[in-house]
């Protein structure tokens, strides 16, 4: 890579207002450039940046093909880098936006981590359902693209076979799979008779009939086939209402053939997963999130369909242990992200920036309709853009306002599963509560058009939060225990939380308690601890994810989950929940056992039951195994007592016996 750097930027003819002075430093450019019309009368200067062997970043997104073109040519493909602060930070009715102009222009530099990916193959066979209408024109026109065959609803007046696609009768009863991989059965199957004149006809009919294809297109306007149906990859869906919506859906299923690349959104590490522990089930919040269908309960662990798997990132958001983490790109990045914006915003000038998360498709549009014919977003607004905000949680909120934003907002798209964003928001107000802090510095935006996100974006002045910035490194459950002890100001503070919340702490009833250490066997991330020189348990706050397995697991139902989140050290050091005195053998004194376990049963037994009456088996409780086991081999009814041993026999002996034997015969 080049060691210097070439900023250019541009007015777009003199449409906005730029502060060099703050985007070279924000962009670290050994030079900048300011132009006006740079993909036009001025592109030579571009040209001559590109030539020059240097990095050269050029702020203009709009015009992105032609400045690639351009390097391609002057085989400067991977010095050049574009960035947009138009559409994001230049056409705004605030006038100057320089601070968040520097912000944008830093996070252009962050090196974006690759994205994990798999090849998905289509052979393009297309099943089309639906009335014969309807299926038999889409079939007419995709046959030259695709292997297709017609599963029809009805039966018309007239029909014929055709050489081109395959026709049957039949309706879907099940479905599963996705792009180049669905299954399907198929109720009342009947291909129609290819043989014999005059009007057509069907075999007769068979249920349960089973069949693949690599493209569903689902043309009956009924029930869609699976959740979240526009997540699922190569089922086209159309309102049959619609017929430029059906159009659509026939040109993008004649485009599903050959070798796709499908991102690998999610890492899942299942030795920290917390479903499940000897059939005692724990977490299950990705499972109640997931919108596709594609998380299933696997053993102890849940099972992640990357096939099936859209990416909307909520498993990530509630997962409490960072099992289900996201990867496109990792969280560390998006904290990254935060910090980059935060601290070149406040090197620029810039007091009180509040951050603005949405996706590419909807946010990235509206906010681009907004500038060109709107008022633009508010200088103080930094927008920053992730795959899919469902995967947005309490911790990434947090972290941008600990690391100096003064608000966190989600803009939500119309087709947004509001599940985990809605439970991810109350989480994170609560916390903001908990720390004296208004709950509304976070919160989920619901705009449809420019006009409505303008109205709640401007004239909304914050003021700045007063804790020193932090350094978010680690995981989302450390990110968001230092991101709420620099809020709070202390570190000496426990913060209330709602039910069901990640993080919490465990109370035992003692006197219910018997120290059995179930609890302990099956936490799955070691929260729990037992001591081996007496009978404890332990806790390590810090670790406890409220996964309830503890709970549902305990005989004496002797635990309680309480959550909150604790900012002190104690968190973070084991401290004793439930400790007794050991028991001592009282044939060898060796510490054993519960001591008031042990002497509860021989109380409720000795002398009530007949096996503990008139006899000595009431000591055999209170003996270590090792005594145990000799007091029973040598006890009077022992099932091992074999008598006496036997004498060895000698030479001596047989040779008395044989003399004896001799004086009898004699």
């Amino acid at each position: 890579m080049a060691d210097e750097t070439r900023l250019l930027v541009c007015d777009c003819s003199g449409s906005m207002k730029l502060d060099l002075e703050s985007l070279g430093v924000a962009a670290k450019a050994t030079s900048i450039k300011a132009c006006s019309e740079l993909c036009g009368a001025q592109s030579e200067i571009a040209a001559d940046a590109l030539r020059s062997k240097d990095k050269t970043l050029i702020a203009c997104t709009q015009e992105a093909m032609f400045f690639g073109d351009l390097a391609e040519e002057l085989d400067a493909g991977e010095r050049l880098y574009t960035f947009d602060i138009r559409d994001r930070a230049g056409w705004t009715s605030d006038g100057a936006a320089f601070a968040k102009q520097a912000a944008l222009t830093a996070d252009a530099l962050l090196k974006h981590p690759g994205t994990p990916i798999k090849d998905v193959e289509s052979q393009g066979v297309c099943l089309i359902i639906g009335p014969s209408e309807l299926v038999i024109d889409a079939a007419k026109r995709l046959s030259d693209a695709l292997a297709v065959t017609c599963l029809i609803t009805d039966k018309p007046d007239f029909i014929r076979p055709h050489s081109s696609y395959d026709l049957a009768l039949g309706t879907l009863s099940a479905a599963e799979g996705t792009f180049g991989n669905f299954s399907v059965v198929v109720e009342g199957y009947a291909p129609i008779k290819r043989t014999g004149r005059g009007e057509s006809t069907f075999e007769t009919s068979r249920n349960g009939a089973k069949s693949t294809c690599d493209i569903l297109l689902d043309l009956t306007g009924g029930t869609p086939l699976f959740p979240a149906p526009e997540k699922r990859n190569g089922y086209l869906r159309p309102d049959t209402g619609d017929l430029l919506a059906v159009e659509r859906a026939i040109f993008d299923a004649s485009q599903l053939t050959g070798t796709f690349e499908k991102p690998l959104h999610i890492r899942f590490s299942p030795d920290i997963c917390a479903y499940s522990r000897a059939e005692q089930t724990g977490c299950n919040r990705c499972l109640s999130v997931c919108p596709t269908g594609a998380i299933t309960p696997n053993g102890e662990t849940v099972l992640i369909d990357d096939d099936i798997c859209a990416g909307c990132g909520a498993c990530a958001a509630v997962c409490p242990s960072g099992a289900a983490s996201f990867d496109d790109p990792p969280v560390e990045h998006l904290f990254l992200r935060l910090r980059t914006m935060a601290s070149a915003y406040r090197q620029a000038g810039g007091t009180a920036p509040r951050i603005l998360f949405h996706d590419a498709e909807f946010g990235g549009e509206l906010i681009k309709m907004s500038s060109r014919f709107g008022r633009g977003l508010p200088a103080d607004v930094i927008p920053i853009d992730v795959y899919n905000v469902e995967g947005v949680g309490h911790a990434e909120l947090m972290a941008a306002l600990s690391v100096g934003f003064a608000e966190a907002l989600v803009l939500m798209s119309p087709k947004s599963d509001l599940t985990a964003p809605e439970g991810q928001i109350e989480l994170a107000q609560a916390l903001l509560e908990g720390v004296g802090h208004k709950a509304e510095l976070v919160r989920l935006l619901h705009a449809t058009d420019p006009e409505t996100l303008e109205d709640i974006l401007h004239d909304a002045p914050v003021e700045p939060l007063t804790h020193d910035p932090i350094l978010p490194l680690g995981g989302r459950r450390d990110v968001t225990r230092l991101a709420m002890t620099a809020l709070a100001g202390t570190d000496d503070m426990t913060i209330s939380l709602p039910k069901n919340s990640p993080y919490g702490a465990i109370e035992i009833n003692q006197e219910a308690c018997t120290l059995c250490l179930s609890c302990v066997s099956l936490c799955p991330v070691g929260a729990l601890s037992d001591d081996p020189d007496r009978p404890a348990v332990h806790l390590q706050e810090s670790a406890c994810l409220q996964c309830g397995i503890c709970n549902s697991a305990c005989p004496e139902d002797a635990i309680s989950l309480i959550p909150q989140l604790e900012l002190s050290k104690a968190a973070i050091v084991r401290r004793v929940l439930h400790e007794e005195e050991p028991f001592k053998c009282i044939e060898c004194d060796k510490e054993f056992g519960v001591k008031s376990t042990i002497e509860k049963i021989v109380e409720k037994l000795q002398g009530k039951h007949w096996m503990y009456t008139n006899s000595d088996n009431t000591k055999l409780i209170q003996m270590c195994d090792d005594c145990r086991i000799r007091s029973q081999y040598h006890g009077e009814n022992s099932p091992f007592q074999m008598g006496e041993r036997p004498r060895v026999r000698t030479t001596e002996d047989y040779l008395r016996e044989r003399k004896e034997e001799d004086k009898t015969i004699n």
